[in-house]
C-alpha cells in the first residue's frame, strides 16, 4: 500500500498527463477516484489532465493541417471513414461541434486531425480548444471523485476495499479500450475482405 501511494505521488500527474495527451476520459475518472481517497490531488489532476489533452490535440491538429492530405491514402478504412464524418459535423454545426467533440464518442481521437485539414483558422481553434479542454478536464476529474465519495459511503474507508474498487475501474477502463480496438480491427478486415470479393472492372484498352 505504502510503495503503491509512493507511486502515484511521484509519477501520477506524469501518468495522467501522458494518458491525456494520448488517449480519453477513463484515466482521468481513476484519477479523480484517487483524488477522493487523498491519494492526489483534484486541482493538480484536472490541471494535468486539461495541459495532457489540450498539447494532445493542438499536435494532433498540426499534423492534421501540415501532413492530413498526405497520410489519408494511408490510413485505414474507419480512419477515413470518420474522418469525413467529422469533415460533415465540423461543417454542420462548426463551433458547437469543435467545443463538444471530446463528449461525442467515436470521433474523439481524430477530430483535432481532421479540423486541421479543414479551414478553421489556428488561433479560433486554440481558444476553442483551451476552452473545451478546461470544461472536460473539470467534468470528468470532478465526476470521478464524487464517485469516488459516494462509493465511500457504501464501503467505508477500508483499504483493501477502496484497493479492489480502484482495481475494478481501472480493469473496466482497460476492457472499454480493448474492445473498442478489436472492434476497429475486425471492421477493417471485414472491409478488406469485402472489397477483395467485389469485382473489379476491366481497365480500359
Amino acid at each position: 500500500m505504502d510503495t503503491l501511494l509512493k507511486i502515484l505521488e511521484e509519477y501520477g500527474y506524469w501518468v495522467l498527463f501522458i494518458g491525456t495527451f494520448l488517449e480519453g476520459e477513463t484515466i482521468l475518472l481513476v484519477a479523480g477516484y484517487a483524488a477522493s481517497l487523498g491519494w492526489l490531488s483534484l486541482p493538480l489532476c484536472i490541471l494535468s489532465a486539461f495541459g495532457g489533452t489540450f498539447s494532445g490535440d493542438q499536435l494532433y491538429f498540426f499534423l492534421g493541417r501540415r501532413f492530413g492530405r498526405k497520410l489519408m491514402p494511408n490510413r485505414s478504412r474507419q480512419w477515413r471513414r470518420r474522418i469525413t464524418l467529422v469533415l460533415y459535423l465540423l461543417n454542420k454545426y462548426d463551433t458547437w461541434f469543435i467545443l463538444s467533440f471530446r463528449f461525442v464518442y467515436g470521433v474523439r481521437n481524430v477530430t483535432p486531425f481532421a479540423v486541421g485539414m479543414s479551414r478553421v483558422p489556428t488561433y479560433r481553434f486554440f481558444l476553442l480548444n483551451f476552452l473545451a479542454a478546461a470544461v472536460w478536464a473539470i467534468s470528468f476529474g470532478t465526476a470521478g471523485y464524487w464517485f469516488g465519495r459516494s462509493i465511500e459511503q457504501f464501503i467505508g474507508e477500508a483499504e483493501h476495499a477502496q484497493m479492489y474498487v480502484l482495481g475494478i475501474f481501472v480493469g473496466i477502463g482497460v476492457l472499454i479500450w480493448a474492445i473498442q480496438k478489436w472492434r476497429g480491427y475486425r471492421k477493417d478486415r471485414e472491409e478488406e475482405e469485402q472489397e477483395k470479393k467485389r469485382p473489379r472492372a476491366p481497365s480500359p484498352l
